[in-house]
């Protein structure tokens, strides 16, 4: 199935002039992850200290971009300027998994959702990204799978947050969207746990 994944290198590409630039700075990948990270709390608490308000869903759709940005530019710090290190790595998916959590948890404070189907949705989230990662025990690569991996979360709640925080009408139809996203992250782990332990069988 497809997934936003799949543009990953064109978006890479496009990244590489301001990677450069954050390397001769004197950046590192870390420094990159744990920004992206501290500023998913920044944008988390602001929804959950005024979940009434509009202005903070305005703030998913640019963050989340940025945050897609960030992550991408962490990886190819690490990689292409060796920085790449175990503390890295583990630092980038606890990251991932942490932001996630703070940015999506506090939309169960904002009336148009149902609270718990957010929570159920930021579980999955959590699911979702261990299922790629527990890949590479079984001697797999890490799974990027789809159809509701990391990038297409925030893709769905960009677009959502930008909705929302220009006004639109909510309805019933958030809670199937909701709804929607589960069953598509359900899919994604199945996919990801199937495509890992096939993986390790043709090795």
């Amino acid at each position: 199935m497809a997934s936003i994944y799949l543009l990953k290198p064109v978006f890479q590409k496009m990244l590489r002039p301001v990677v450069k630039l954050l390397a001769r700075a004197g950046v590192t990948a870390n420094v990159v992850t744990l920004t992206a990270a501290a500023l998913s709390f920044t944008v988390g608490a602001c929804i959950a200290l005024w979940p009434y308000a509009t202005w903070p869903m305005l703030l998913l759709p640019g963050f989340l971009f940025l945050r897609m940005a960030l992550n991408a530019i962490d990886g190819m710090l690490a990689r292409e300027y060796h920085q790449a290190s175990a503390s890295g790595a583990i630092l980038n998916e606890l990251g991932d998994v942490l932001s996630d959590a703070v940015l999506y948890l506090p939309l169960a404070l904002v009336s148009v959702f149902n609270a718990a189907w957010m929570v159920v949705i930021v579980v999955l989230a959590v699911i979702t990204e261990m299922a790629g990662v527990v890949a590479v025990q079984v001697g797999s690569k890490r799974r990027y799978d789809g159809p509701m991996g990391k990038s297409d979360r925030a893709l769905v709640f960009g677009v959502l947050g930008l909705w929302l925080g220009l006004g639109g009408p909510a309805g019933c139809w958030i809670i199937y969207l909701q709804i929607a996203v589960t069953v598509l992250m359900v899919v994604t782990i199945y996919r990801r746990a199937r495509g890992a332990l096939a993986e390790a069988e043709s090795t």
